[in-house]
């Protein structure tokens, strides 16, 4: 199988559509096809079913994308080591941050990178911080920037870099705004959160949890910012990194321990770094060294 056929195939398997592979591989759509249809004779399989202008998998393209998958690993793997041996800094460097990181806590560092390294080329993706570990997990990135989990999966290494102090955050004119209060007083108000399944409002839960207490979250959102905005026109009480609050918010102080989260980065224990990885992760601790100074 020929490896080009093998990445397009990747392509458009995760992109769902040949259109949209055409634009990640920067080819024509006419030149997919022609390198599908390729791998397809190759294999005696039809690896898309074609509904309409829908395509999926079909079960052999199933069977056979993990293999392309740690065969294009393998390749980059490759490539990196050899490229590596001369001691140069290039080539593409994938990330996968959450968009909270991505806002507020790496543009010095990307700056800073891409200035000293113009080489490299930085193949930056946003994503839930839990998606992202599964992303680095399953080798699809080189290096995550999130939100570290309280237990990390054996192949995953990890380097907190940012102490991230949380707290309760209302508007300004919020009945608690700036009080000092018992937990259960914010349970006679709707919460705005993230969703269950991340790891902050995991910790929210917990506590409220310990304290045998109801979390009633009112609405769900992903993305920090717009939790930010959300709360300070009064909508309900969020939980946000201290660093986020502004004249239009305020907090609320309870009688528990002040919730924290570690930020930090990390890689696959199985997949050694290219120089432009080592380098970048050198990068993000001497800014959070810098930080702390």
């Amino acid at each position: 199988m020929d490896s080009q056929q093998l990445l397009t195939f990747i392509a458009v398997a995760e992109s769902g559509s040949f259109s949209a592979a055409s634009a990640r591989l920067h080819l024509t759509q006419p030149a997919i096809s022609k390198r599908i249809a390729a791998l397809e004779q190759n294999v005696g399989e039809q690896l898309f079913d074609r509904v309409g202008k829908q395509i999926q998998l079909s079960q052999a393209g199933k069977v056979l994308l993990p293999h392309a998958r740690t065969i294009a690993q393998n390749l980059q793997a490759a490539e990196r080591a050899l490229a590596d041996l001369t001691g140069t800094v290039g080539g593409t460097l994938s990330i996968a941050t959450s968009h909270h990181i991505g806002l507020h806590r790496l543009p010095p560092v990307l700056s800073d990178f891409s200035r000293e390294h113009p080489d490299v080329v930085l193949d930056l993706h946003f994503l839930d911080s839990e998606k992202a570990m599964q992303a680095v997990l399953q080798g699809e990135f080189d290096l995550g920037v999130i939100t570290l989990p309280d237990t990390l999966p054996r192949q995953i290494d990890s380097a907190p870099i940012w102490h991230d102090d949380l707290c309760f955050a209302v508007a300004e004119n919020h009945p608690l705004a700036g009080r000092r209060v018992q937990l259960a007083s914010l349970t006679e108000f709707q919460a705005i959160l993230p969703d269950s399944s991340t790891y902050t409002t995991q910790r929210v839960q917990q506590l409220f949890d310990r304290s045998r207490l109801p979390l009633k979250i009112h609405m769900v959102t992903n993305h920090l910012d717009t939790i930010k905005m959300m709360v300070s026109i009064g909508l309900g009480w969020g939980v946000l990194p201290r660093q986020m609050l502004d004249p239009d918010l305020r907090e609320v102080f309870t009688q528990v321990k002040p919730m924290h989260r570690e930020l930090g980065a990390v890689t696959h224990r199985d997949r050694s770094l290219s120089n432009a990885g080592r380098i970048f992760l050198q990068l993000l601790k001497s800014h959070s060294q810098h930080q702390r100074r």
